[in-house]
């Protein structure tokens, strides 16, 4: 008896962490499907091709049980819903490599400085089959109270199977996000006064024209990160432009 107690414990935390987590989609590429796995604010979890990518892991470790373990790591900025030891410490990160700007390279050397790849603003990773673009993100306008500071943090553009997905980490709709062309999804944030409000975000989309977009990083004013208007502002533009809501919030 004493043997099925752990088991069940570590059943019921894993429903549990299951029960969290925003419903997962999947993508077809024409090399193979792309999993897409939201988790929490501006967390996510892509799966394909046998690897698993996190971006920003963040909300404790329990979030992602049951997924695989991870492969890369992107992170997009210094802030701890970004950057999150506590997080990162419950995780199986031990085969995995960690993508990110020089300044989140400060934070995790002690703990991770061999696996730290450095990418700035502009530069380019490949690893095995998978393209990683390092793209600006910042506030505007750009003065000395700016949140996210022009070249600290990066946005990212990832190559998946031919399919291109934006991350747009906290950003506003900064001149770089707009010229994006051949986006099949991303993913944009809105939440001021860190990032951008949903006026901002929606005409960016309307700008670039993903396939697929999802807001995430919207916790905030409601006002300001209301979702279904978002969606409104988009579509009442642009029908072809698939706005999918997710609840990033749901625990």
């Amino acid at each position: 008896m004493k043997t099925k107690i752990p088991f069940l414990l570590l059943l019921f935390f894993t429903t549990l962490s299951y029960a969290q987590r925003p419903e997962s989609d999947i993508i077809k590429s024409d090399e193979g499907d792309i999993t897409i796995q939201p988790i929490l604010h501006g967390t996510l979890v892509l799966q394909w091709d046998g690897k698993a990518i996190y971006v920003d892991p963040y909300g404790g470790a329990e979030r992602f049980s049951g997924l695989a373990k991870p492969d890369l790591i992107l992170i997009t900025d210094i802030h701890g819903d970004h950057t999150n030891l506590e997080t990162l410490k419950g995780l199986d990160t031990k085969d995995a490599k960690f993508i990110v700007p020089q300044a989140v390279a400060e934070k995790l050397k002690g703990d991770y400085e061999k696996q730290l790849v450095i990418v700035k603003n502009g530069g380019i990773h490949v690893e095995d089959n998978v393209f990683i673009n390092a793209l600006p993100m910042y506030n505007l306008p750009e003065d000395r109270s700016s949140r996210h500071p022009r070249g600290r943090g990066n946005g990212y553009f990832v190559n998946l199977g031919g399919k291109g997905i934006y991350i747009s980490g906290d950003t506003e709709d900064i001149k770089e996000m707009r010229e994006l062309r051949n986006i099949d999804i991303a993913f944009v944030c809105m939440n001021l006064p860190y990032t951008m409000d949903i006026n901002q975000a929606a005409s960016a989309v309307l700008d670039f024209k993903p396939k697929i977009v999802y807001p995430y990083h919207y916790r905030g004013k409601p006002d300001m990160s209301d979702t279904q208007k978002f969606k409104e502002l988009v579509n009442a533009k642009n029908k072809n432009i698939e706005v999918r809501l997710r609840d990033w919030y749901k625990n």
